[in-house]
């Protein structure tokens, strides 16, 4: 088995919050992450595709195939968005780091090989990230 993976990039904005909350509330649990007038990251995304070398190709899969399908699945979708307000999978759920990685694995998974194995990881900054495999 061996491991390929593709880095891409978006900036989002978001807040962390939940509607049935009071605003203090949403302050004492999300910080300054609850604010009203949201925030922004530039999300570092790294996708792992694990599978057999095909004999063929001498590809786990092509990652031209790879970069256009994140492009199509991720970056169009979240690049430049309101996470919150414009992309429809969180409308009721919280645009964390960790619901963002799930999400994308969501996203990307049903076009992936199901011999592959998927996983994800999502730097929200430079030092907090997070990984999904499902």
């Amino acid at each position: 088995m061996v491991t390929i993976s593709r880095k891409s990039h978006f900036n989002a904005a978001h807040r962390l919050y939940r509607k049935d909350w009071s605003d203090q509330k949403n302050e004492n649990i999300f910080g300054k992450c609850s604010n009203p007038y949201f925030h922004g990251h530039n999300y570092e995304l790294i996708v792992h595709v694990t599978g057999d070398v095909d004999p063929e190709t001498g590809y786990v899969m092509d990652m031209k195939i790879l970069k256009d399908l994140i492009k199509a699945e991720v970056e169009d979708k979240m690049d430049h968005k309101n996470l919150n307000e414009e992309v429809q999978e969180f409308q009721s759920k919280i645009p964390t780091a960790e619901n963002i990685a799930i999400v994308i694995y969501d996203l990307l998974k049903p076009h992936m090989n199901p011999r592959h194995k998927l996983a994800v990881t999502l730097y929200e900054t430079p030092r907090n990230y997070v990984s999904y495999s499902g």
